[in-house]
């Protein structure tokens, strides 16, 4: 008798709770239509989408509704997730060209279009602090760009290249910023190209626990792979990225404007990431880079790699799985980086490391590629430097190494290799190039 009256008491509870749900539904539609109409109002009137003093008294308000103080706990974060829905709503009503991220952790949008720094007040929320990080490499213009939109901004300019990857100069930017007496409603923003958006991004991760990181990348390298995907790192010990955290930026503005002032050589760099997505995932991006006519509009080409970045990112966000794909030619490529010792840009590695990935009717296809747009297809380099830093890779287990193989364009597979054997890879390429 009582296993029957506990089951009516649970078919009971859970008719209440459908009922209830299917009221929330309702009720959900109402409300999102009511944000809409806010949305409409907001743009006619130049008001960012998001309201900081509004949602709080909303928060207060309503919470105080709630009786129970543990209930009170769960209720408040289910209407901050409410709202933080409500807001990706109305900016994806303001803004329908905006390409979504909807990571495991949060969503966030990619302003992608020429002139976006211009009008990055108009897209992120800049009525705070905003402690903005740029390196010595990028025009300053496009910082002060930022911060002339800012309630209050602060500068800071670290050495350009990879050296500023490391422990002291994070360091010396958290310090900077504990200085500038921020907050954690306050934010930073990257300014510059992947090895700003890493520095920065830890930065962001570890200040008061976690704030806000908004990505805005100069580089064509960092547009289409580092920006997005929530990577953070600095190296360690030779070890490249050896310290770092997943933390998803808060939006990423892309503004393919200011590609305007790299040299060709640094355009390069960054169509070998695009390349390296083209490869394992889309076979037809890569026949327009095999075209005479070339890829076609950066624009376009930015695009498509994020897509493809997006996908990947949404269904393995910290790099269980499918994520791993993303390490086609970086394996070989971070140990050719340590032991070019600055000679070679971190594109030109990973085009390098690539070669040795892929079967040599594949490799066929890359080398004229590679070579049309400038990248190496050979290189000096101590083999024995590179195999060094390999071994420390953090995607080695039980003495064995996990590379991202290319049987055919389009299509990857996964295989553990021992040191020896990856050694081997990386001599019969150098030796077929010779």
């Amino acid at each position: 008798m009582r296993g029957a009256y506990g089951m009516d008491k649970l078919s009971a509870a859970r008719a209440v709770i459908d009922r209830i749900d299917a009221e929330m539904a309702r009720l959900f539609e109402h409300r999102m239509t009511a944000a809409a109409e806010i949305a409409a109002w907001k743009q006619a009137n130049g008001r960012p989408v998001r309201d900081s003093a509004r949602e709080r008294e909303v928060l207060d308000r309503n919470s105080a509704r709630i009786s129970d103080p543990v209930l009170r706990t769960h209720y408040t974060a289910f209407l901050e997730g409410l709202m933080a829905e409500s807001r990706l709503y109305q900016q994806s009503l303001l803004h329908p060209e905006l390409l979504w991220v909807r990571a495991a952790s949060g969503a966030y949008p990619i302003y992608l279009c020429s002139g976006a720094l211009r009008e990055a007040g108009d897209v992120l929320e800049l009525d705070r602090t905003v402690f903005i990080v740029t390196d010595k490499g990028v025009p300053a213009s496009y910082a002060d760009a930022l911060a002339a939109q800012c309630r209050r901004a602060v500068v800071h300019t670290v050495p350009q290249g990879e050296g500023s990857k490391a422990p002291a100069v994070l360091e010396t930017l958290l310090e900077a910023m504990l200085r500038a007496g921020m907050t954690r409603s306050d934010c930073v923003a990257a300014v510059g190209g992947g090895v700003v958006g890493d520095l920065a991004g830890l930065a962001a991760s570890l200040y008061m626990r976690g704030i806000d990181f908004y990505n805005v990348p100069t580089t064509l390298l960092s547009m289409v792979d580092s920006s997005v995907g929530g990577k953070t790192a600095v190296n360690l010990g030779g070890v490249k990225n050896a310290v770092g955290t997943f933390w998803q930026p808060k939006a990423v503005l892309i503004d393919p404007d200011v590609l305007k002032t790299l040299s060709a050589r640094h355009v390069s760099n960054g169509l070998a990431e695009a390349l390296k997505m083209a490869v394992t995932h889309d076979p037809a991006l890569f026949a327009r880079f095999e075209n005479s006519a070339g890829y076609g509009p950066v624009e376009d080409l930015i695009a498509a790699c994020l897509r493809m970045k997006r996908a990947v990112v949404e269904a393995d966000e910290r790099e269980r799985g499918l994520r791993r794909v993303l390490n086609f030619g970086h394996t070989l490529g971070h140990g050719l980086e340590a032991a070019a010792e600055g000679r070679l840009l971190h594109g030109e590695c990973v085009a390098l490391g690539m070669l040795p990935m892929c079967t040599p009717g594949v490799r066929a296809r890359i080398i004229p590629v590679l070579e049309r747009y400038g990248l190496p297809v050979r290189a000096n380099f101590d083999v024995d430097t590179a195999m060094r830093a390999i071994s420390h890779d953090k995607k080695s287990s039980d003495g064995l190494i996990e590379i991202v193989t290319v049987p055919e364009l389009g299509r990857f597979a996964f295989q553990r290799v021992t040191l020896s054997e990856l050694r081997e890879r990386l001599l019969m390429c150098i030796e077929e190039q010779r």
